[in-house]
């Protein structure tokens, strides 16, 4: 049987990345268009910058599974690509990151 995280800590740590973008001043107000939305590439890398994909894809899916009690994804690479990220900008997402990554341990023990 595949351990399902613990919903409670996976809404509380979605609930502190959202807190996290918006103190980084990357949480957006404009939706992307839908066609950049559509992107089938990893983190939507070639249409979305990667806090929009943190908004618009990974947040909204996830709060919705956690909503419908579907099962959540059980791989989650996402700090590393924080890192890869903010490596190239002056404002550290250190924070965010730290976040990230215990997103990824809750999703993948």
């Amino acid at each position: 049987m595949s351990h399902q995280p613990n919903v409670t800590e996976v809404a509380d740590c979605l609930l502190r990345i959202e807190i996290e973008l918006r103190r980084l001043d990357a949480w957006a107000d404009q939706r992307p268009s839908e066609q950049a939305l559509q992107s089938t590439q990893p983190f939507a890398v070639d249409t979305l910058e990667f806090t929009e994909w943190l908004q618009f894809i990974f947040l909204e899916r996830m709060k919705w599974l956690v909503e419908q009690g579907q099962a959540l994804p059980s791989v989650s690479g996402m700090a590393p690509m924080a890192e890869e990220y903010f490596r190239a900008r002056e404002e550290s997402g250190r924070a965010l990151i730290r976040e990230l990554a215990a997103m990824d341990r809750l999703l993948s023990k």
